[in-house]
């Protein structure tokens, strides 16, 4: 990316990062920003641009391919558990987090123990919850967004110029004021996410080629998205009641996870668990992360993005934007694992681990998305027992 390039996608993670948090940020907030090796360009530009908004930027590069496996083959449990003393303190502390990836590799952990990484994850749990508290109340927003990088753009079948103009056409950076066609999908999507939450909605039931699923929004929900988090971000979402899942969801989207591949999904839900997952590639693999806990093999998260929004259009080998993926069908994806607690519609910051509990929303150190590109259709069932269709053929229809 050239220089034009790297300072519009600076105002946009500053776009994102506004959005994203609800109370307005002061002079002398505390940013985080953290950054791959490839990302330092960007990384240099959005350090510049905050400094001059009077915020006080905290910039750290994260470890390499190399620490990363290193770190897991070479580690014993207590130091796969170690979290270094001020982490605490620092994530106590922050009022907003910017990450930039740019990962050398994708594949380099595929020969770790799955167990060895949830570990880690698992211990390192209690940071999110950190920041979770702090943006219930108002005190925290983040995003994070991805640089192009060779190993994206060969898993995902495209040059690397190829893989670069996919990542100015998703963010707008081939706009002349991309900020502007962030504003728009904003204002577009709330009037979406408006309608549909004054539906007295008690279950969707989503039908494709290979899956039929019925899912529970449950009590005190709201649909959320393009809130500034991702960027890109198209997918409107609600965190469920995991206790409703019921019947059959399938992922076509091949998904890469901690250096594993794994295609084909097929998870069967009963009583809002999964009780039996297979995959084409990566079934070990699938099972191992839904092991990670007690609320891996729940539902954290439902979401539909629409076509018209997202001009994502290719698989790019990248969680952040294959699940805004547009194409002719727009997309489905779930998450099994731990859920958004800002679905809550209510008053965040009064949200009670027991509230929690009682509402159904999922607790884990496992996020997932899985995502669907086929052709589907969602129905809502209302209060009164009667349907209505809400999205075909990769749109809203609210």
């Amino acid at each position: 990316m050239n220089q034009k390039d790297l300072d519009k996608y600076a105002d946009t993670m500053i776009w994102g990062l506004n959005k994203a948090r609800k109370e307005p940020f002061k002079k002398k907030d505390v940013i985080l920003v953290q950054y791959d090796l490839a990302a330092m360009p960007l990384a240099e530009a959005l350090y510049a641009k905050l400094l001059k908004m009077g915020m006080n930027p905290v910039a750290r590069m994260v470890g390499n391919i190399r620490m990363e496996k290193d770190l897991y083959q070479l580690a014993d449990d207590d130091q796969l558990k170690f979290v270094a003393e001020g982490q605490r303190e620092l994530y106590g502390s922050l009022n907003g987090s910017i990450f930039l990836r740019a990962p050398e590799s994708i594949t380099h952990l595929k020969d770790v123990d799955p167990s060895r990484i949830a570990i880690a994850t698992v211990a390192r749990k209690y940071m999110r919850e950190i920041i979770n508290k702090r943006d219930e109340q108002g005190l925290f927003g983040w995003t994070l967004c991805m640089m192009p990088t060779p190993a994206l753009a060969e898993h995902a079948g495209m040059s690397l110029e190829e893989y670069t103009d996919q990542i100015r056409k998703a963010c707008f950076l081939d706009k002349d004021n991309p900020t502007a066609e962030w504003d728009r999908i904003f204002n577009e999507a709330a009037e979406i996410k408006n309608r549909i939450n004054s539906m007295p909605i008690t279950a969707y039931r989503m039908e494709s080629a290979n899956m039929d699923i019925e899912i529970t929004p449950g009590r005190q929900r709201r649909w959320i998205g393009i809130s500034g988090h991702n960027i890109p971000s198209f997918e409107l979402f609600i965190s469920p009641d995991w206790r409703g899942t019921q019947g059959v969801y399938y992922a076509d989207q091949p998904s890469f996870r901690n250096g594993n591949l794994v295609e084909g999904v097929r998870l069967e839900f009963n009583k809002g668990r999964v009780v039996k997952a297979t995959a084409d590639k990566g079934e070990e693999f699938l099972r191992k992360q839904l092991e990670m806990d007690e609320g891996a093999a729940q539902l954290g998260e439902y979401s539909l993005t629409d076509r018209r929004f997202s001009n994502i259009d290719r698989f790019m080998a990248n969680t952040l934007f294959d699940e805004n993926f547009g194409g002719d069908y727009g997309n489905s994806h779930i998450a099994v694992g731990s859920s958004y607690s800002d679905t809550y519609d209510g008053d965040p910051a009064g949200l009670t681990k027991e509230l929690k509990d009682e509402l159904g929303f999922n607790d884990s150190a496992l996020h997932w998305d899985l995502v669907n590109t086929e052709e589907k259709r969602v129905t809502a069932i209302l209060k009164d027992g009667s349907r209505t269709l809400i999205y075909e053929n990769g749109e809203f229809t609210v």
